[in-house]
């Protein structure tokens, strides 16, 4: 956990502004009428930054507490602790949160198909010569193992990188070497110092790379591996989900994806303070292929029953969810 903020209607109006609280969560499904969301500073979650820097968050009838987090398996754990009522994050750790027995479900997708396969320059020709056996001879050459870097095993990152593994018929396991890393930024720092070969990743990283000019580029984007490819969605427990609060919380949602459509200059400085990369990247990153904002879940249910399948085969959830089970599509049918 990187950080945790706590806002209030009341504080918002006063204009006292956030203050820093320390201490565990008082959940809603505790209950306190506090609600705790859990998020992470990446792109596909975009709309809580935008909602924490327009005051959005002011308009729903409850006290406020964020957490930040740098991945989603410990937003899974915080969830599992009863530590997070709100989880805006990669729709296959929910989907492990469901398939643990924690009552809640998807209402929101937050994007989709925003991930990019990033691999070194050298690595391009070799696949136009040789297909999916470029690896093989990227090993011969160079005497190791292509080596992946992305977010730990389980991350939507991770799932859609062993997917398109598969797909071209090669072993994530024993063809390539796929390296755990947390954060973008440290994704970034590890193809900046040329310690992987290639990555699975969001922007910002995509921009940042074409931006500073090193030998990486983007190979495939998750539109051309899975057309409505599913990334950042949002979680609410069972208790959020029977509140208030729900309705209250996608309606900002909802303007937060419209706000990210139609202010891209606003929101790239939004995006320098909450996440930390340069509002002129940002900018042209909003303008890219992978700013794909959205809020309506339907729009990614193909995907996320590819991802499903995939979860189950690969042990990360026990059964393989439906999309009855992981989707509540009520509180946005209600907007």
């Amino acid at each position: 956990m990187l950080s945790q903020t706590r806002f209030s209607r009341r504080n918002y109006l006063a204009g006292v502004g956030a203050g820093v609280t320390v201490g565990v969560a008082g959940c809603l499904g505790g209950g306190d009428d506090t609600v705790t969301i859990a998020h992470m500073p990446i792109f596909p979650d975009l709309q809580y930054y935008v909602m924490e820097a327009e005051g959005y968050l002011s308009e729903i009838d409850a006290p406020i507490e964020n957490q930040e987090f740098g991945n989603g398996p410990d937003i899974v754990q915080a969830m599992g602790g009863g530590e997070i009522d709100i989880a805006m994050f990669g729709v296959v750790p929910a989907m492990i949160t469901i398939d643990r027995g924690i009552g809640a479900q998807v209402t929101a997708a937050n994007i989709k198909e925003p991930m990019a396969i990033l691999t070194h320059d050298e690595f391009a020709p070799l696949w136009d010569e040789h297909g999916s056996d470029a690896f093989d001879v990227w090993a011969d050459e160079t005497g190791e193992q292509f080596t992946f870097g992305t977010f730990p095993q389980g991350s939507v990152p991770d799932v859609l990188l062993r997917y398109w593994l598969q797909q071209e018929g090669v072993d994530p396991e024993a063809d390539v070497t796929i390296t755990e890393i947390n954060g973008a930024n440290a994704v970034f720092q590890a193809i900046a110092n040329d310690e992987i070969d290639g990555a699975s990743i969001m922007e910002p990283v995509p921009s940042r790379v074409a931006e500073e000019g090193l030998p990486y580029a983007t190979f495939r984007t998750s539109a051309e591996i899975m057309p409505g490819q599913p990334a950042a969605v949002t979680l609410m427990t069972d208790s959020v989900r029977e509140s208030p609060v729900a309705t209250q919380f996608l309606s900002q949602h909802v303007r937060a994806t419209t706000f990210i459509d139609e202010n891209p200059s606003a929101t790239a400085e939004i995006v320098e303070s909450g996440i930390g990369m340069p509002a002129e990247q940002a900018e042209q990153a909003l303008a890219g292929p992978l700013a794909n904002f959205v809020t309506d879940p339907r729009e990614i249910e193909a995907g996320t029953e590819i991802f499903a399948e995939f979860a189950a085969d690969n042990g990360q959830t026990d059964d393989q969810l439906t999309l009855e089970q992981i989707f509540d599509y009520s509180v946005y049918d209600t907007l």
